[in-house]
């Protein structure tokens, strides 16, 4: 197997002791390049050449952004036309290595959350040839589109994320300890008394007054620690998109659901003012207002109309 490792050198959870003992291992099963991330958008360009250059698979080791950013270089139309996804067995595999803070995507996919632990698991399944098909999420904005793993968000958690983000800026690691603070402190300052958004599509109704909508392509949605946070824990890999959105931020309204997705549940949540969508193929968020938006836990600006989409069968991982 002729396989490219994209290593991300700032990865929050790995140091370079480590990254050495996982391309040693690596290297003994396949025949192995090595690259580094240096710049945000460079893991798009690396699987888009590894692609283009006919290699078997690409391996990231590093959070969900890298591995966001791989993944769309992967799908990115190698010969034909733009929009045009293909077929799974016509890109590199993808072997997602831990190595951020939150790693939803490699957990997801029932992977240890430990680097090591998880290429001893990845190498299992190339001796075994266990591959497995996911689907993928597809957002589409302004002239802007690009796919995502787990999850994408508008309003209350795309703020707290763009304020982490601003935190890694100066240099300080994005922990969950730091989510959870920055989430709580926040709450404070953010609207809870006009909400922007409104959702609909082509089989789903038209429904207004939305201040935060979580959009999952599979559960859970993240993690605080070891525990699974799981507002749509009927989104999986193979089915369509699934959507929470809340309409009410007030603390009552919050710690009601709070207390039904953090941890292992496997029930929709209740409450008179969520309105929640289930394996769909299609729906477009609209906001009165520009929205912070978030895709896979990376922080991209502000929006006022974005469509979602499921891609099926998008893409095969070693897992």
């Amino acid at each position: 197997m002729r396989a490219m490792l994209l290593v991300n050198p700032k990865a929050t959870t790995t140091n370079q002791r480590t990254r050495d003992v996982l391309i040693r291992a690596l290297s003994a099963t396949m025949n192995l390049t090595v690259e580094e991330t240096a710049y945000r958008g460079h893991a798009t360009r690396l699987s888009r050449k590894a692609h283009a250059s006919g290699y078997d698979a690409v391996a990231v080791l590093g959070g969900d952004g890298t591995i966001n950013e791989a993944v769309n270089g992967l799908l990115d139309p190698v010969d034909g036309k733009a929009g045009d996804e293909g077929s799974s067995i016509d890109r590199p595999a993808l072997l997602a290595i831990p190595g951020g803070s939150a790693n939803v995507f490699a957990r997801a996919l029932g992977l240890p959350n430990d680097p090591v632990e998880a290429v001893g698991a990845i190498l299992e399944a190339i001796r075994d040839g266990r591959r497995r098909t996911v689907g993928l999420g597809q957002a589409i904005w302004d002239d802007h589109s690009r796919y995502f793993t787990f999850c994408s968000g508008l309003g209350y958690d795309a703020e707290v994320i763009r304020a982490v983000e601003g935190m890694r800026g100066t240099g300080r690691k994005a922990t969950p300890t730091r989510y959870v603070n920055t989430a709580l402190h926040h709450y404070l300052s953010t609207d809870k008394r006009h909400p922007p958004m409104t959702v609909e599509g082509p089989d789903v109704p038209r429904t207004g007054g939305i201040f935060m909508a979580v959009v999952s392509n599979t559960s859970p949605w993240s993690y605080i620690g070891p525990r699974p946070v799981s507002p749509t824990p009927w989104a999986s890999f193979e089915t369509g998109l699934d959507l929470l959105g809340l309409q009410r931020l007030g603390l009552p309204s919050m710690f009601q659901l709070m207390s039904q997705i953090i941890g292992g549940r496997d029930t929709l949540p209740t409450g008179r003012h969520l309105v929640q969508l289930h394996d769909e193929k299609e729906f477009t968020l609209s906001a009165g207002r520009p929205v912070a938006f978030q895709l896979d836990g990376d922080y991209l600006g502000e929006v006022e109309r974005i469509t979602f989409r499921s891609i099926p069968d998008a893409l095969q991982v070693l897992v």
